[in-house]
């Protein structure tokens, strides 16, 4: 068998200058889940990946990550932002 994703179509999606804010938003928060579980299941900052003694380089603060790191970040919460509009639904920020 072979698996063929069937993805939704979210290319002619722009998004406003304020879901572009809340997309670093979301980038760096999902580095930060990602670094508390590691942490959490054992994990320490190496300068090379090594699943055998649970070390990792992206250990660290988003800000110290290579730019290509954050780039897979922000990639996922733009399309997860996209998908969101393309389904009909709207993100506004309520002021407090």
């Amino acid at each position: 068998m072979t698996y063929k994703p069937k993805t939704i179509d979210t290319s002619k999606i722009q998004l406003s200058k304020e879901l572009k804010e809340l997309q670093e938003i979301l980038s760096r928060n999902a580095h930060e889940v990602w670094a508390e579980t590691r942490i959490k299941d054992g994990w320490v900052y190496g300068e090379k990946r090594n699943d055998e003694i649970k070390q990792h380089p992206c250990l660290v603060p988003y800000d110290q990550l290579p730019e290509s790191e954050k780039e897979y970040d922000r990639v996922l919460a733009m399309n997860t932002l996209k998908l969101i509009t393309k389904l009909g639904y709207e993100i506004r920020k309520v002021e407090k």
